[in-house]
């Protein structure tokens, strides 16, 4: 027979197991992860606001000649202008158009380099399949040098880049 001390102990080791998990709060410092997320910042300026469109830009992607290219490839702007870009893919392949820094752009290629397939669900990128068209609004407020580049594998060295200057 058990003792009574055995039996209490074992009561409560049963009960333990079969009750439910307890819900842990989750810490704080989680919480913000999402804010950031929500607050990103770009070095080209800011998403911007269809009602304060400055002007509309078109660019057209294509291959051409052995070469990828974006008509027009330069482009100035003035700080402060918001853009609507309507991006036309008039090539054959897939292209993407993302506006940043140099130094980005070319970091995020190289991520590219491993996952070629990545898609972009960023306010400054876009990919855009063959006889497509695409829109990015987007609020210029830094002065700089920027670019706009497709970032699949091989197609910025086969040309397709291009420039914004905002001044």
């Amino acid at each position: 027979m058990m003792r009574p001390s055995a039996i209490a102990t074992m009561t409560i080791l049963t009960a333990a197991s079969l009750a439910p998990p307890i819900a842990i709060a989750e810490p704080a410092a989680h919480s913000h992860e999402h804010e950031a997320h929500e607050h990103e910042t770009f070095s080209a300026g800011e998403p911007g606001d269809p009602k304060e469109l400055s002007r509309t830009i078109q660019i057209i992607m294509e291959e051409r000649d052995g070469k990828m290219l974006y008509v027009p490839d330069r482009i100035e702007i003035n700080q402060d202008e918001t853009i609507k870009f309507v991006i036309r893919n008039s090539g054959e392949l897939d292209h993407e158009f993302v506006l940043a820094s140099t130094e980005e752009n070319l970091k995020h290629a190289k991520a590219m380099e491993i996952n070629p397939e990545m898609e972009h669900d960023d306010p400054n990128a876009t990919r855009v399949a063959p006889s497509d068209t695409a829109e990015i609004i987007w609020k210029f407020n830094k002065a700089g040098h920027f670019e706009f580049a497709c970032l699949i594998p091989g197609h910025r060295d086969a040309g397709m880049l291009g420039t914004v200057e905002v001044k």
